[in-house]
């Protein structure tokens, strides 16, 4: 039987920049360190807070090979796998390199707006295309589609190799209904920062998280807490955040995170186009929060 892994602070990992644009493998290190150091649980890796779409092949493959190296299998890489072509996607789990990879990341397909029959279709090919664990990505507001509680129950039933879902459709209703109908082996993962320690309360094992990237520890110890059934002070940490949590999004992702990154020393605010760099009034107010919060 195959069991989910991804439990408590997963990171949603940036790829970090140069001035002149080229991936900046020395702070990614640095940044890596930074999460093994500070309670990361889990890596995610060239998914969409690492702006893979805008990444060359041989930029991912070195990615990869350098964050599988420096984990050295201290800590679960879930890597991203995903897209609106079902075949491709088939193909580069059939052919890809996924040494030292613990899992995958499939987005639910974006801009083709497939019924709930496709996405299970969809799903259940990329699951009988490895033998690696799959975690499910529901994400309407970037794909313009919503895979229903029904059509993700049923996924988990049909597919022993899918283990969990990402669910950032910021439908704590739908959540709760994933987690009362799906089985045992079966877990949910919160997508939101800001809902994460709600979906905890409803039986979420963690996070997939963008903040993280920034305060794992801070993070981490309010997942820790909820986890052991400590809800007041894992409650104080949720709130101490919730003006963050606004302003890590408000220009997009991974604008925000990267600014904050950057105003901590850890990487260049830069970002590849179609993305740009969030904007000084928001920074400007993410530094003034960071201050108060003394971090």
């Amino acid at each position: 039987m195959v069991r989910n892994i991804f439990k408590g602070l997963g990171i949603a990992l940036v790829t970090p920049f140069t001035q002149d644009g080229a991936v900046d493998y020395k702070s990614l290190h640095r940044l890596v360190q930074y999460q093994l150091d500070n309670g990361a649980d889990f890596l995610c890796i060239l998914a969409t807070t690492g702006e893979t779409p805008t990444l060359t092949a041989d930029e991912k493959q070195k990615i990869k090979d350098m964050i599988v190296e420096q984990v050295g299998g201290r800590i679960p890489i879930l890597m991203g796998c995903g897209g609106n072509n079902t075949a491709a996607v088939v193909r580069e789990l059939q052919t890809g390199d996924f040494h030292g990879i613990d899992g995958i990341l499939s987005v639910c397909p974006y801009y083709n707006k497939p019924s709930q029959e496709g996405l299970y279709q969809h799903f259940k090919a990329i699951a009988a295309a490895t033998k690696l664990p799959v975690v499910l990505y529901n994400v309407p507001g970037r794909t313009g589609v919503n895979m229903k509680a029904e059509t993700t129950v049923r996924l988990a039933r049909d597919c022993k190799n899918i283990v969990a879902i990402k669910e950032a459709s910021g439908n704590l209703e739908q959540v709760d209904e994933i987690i009362k109908n799906k089985p045992d082996t079966f877990d949910v993962i919160s997508g939101d920062d800001s809902l994460t320690f709600p979906m905890i309360s409803c039986g979420a094992v963690g996070v997939i998280s963008v903040i993280g990237n920034a305060l794992p520890k801070e993070f981490s110890k309010m997942i820790r807490l909820q986890m052991r059934g400590e809800y007041d002070p894992a409650r104080k940490i949720h709130h101490r955040f919730i003006d963050l949590f606004s302003l890590l999004f408000v220009d997009g992702n991974p604008a925000g995170v990267k600014a904050m990154l950057h105003e901590m020393g850890y990487i260049e605010n830069v970002l590849r186009l179609p993305l740009v760099p969030t904007r000084i009034s928001t920074l400007q107010r993410m530094s003034e929060i960071m201050k108060e919060l003394k971090i």
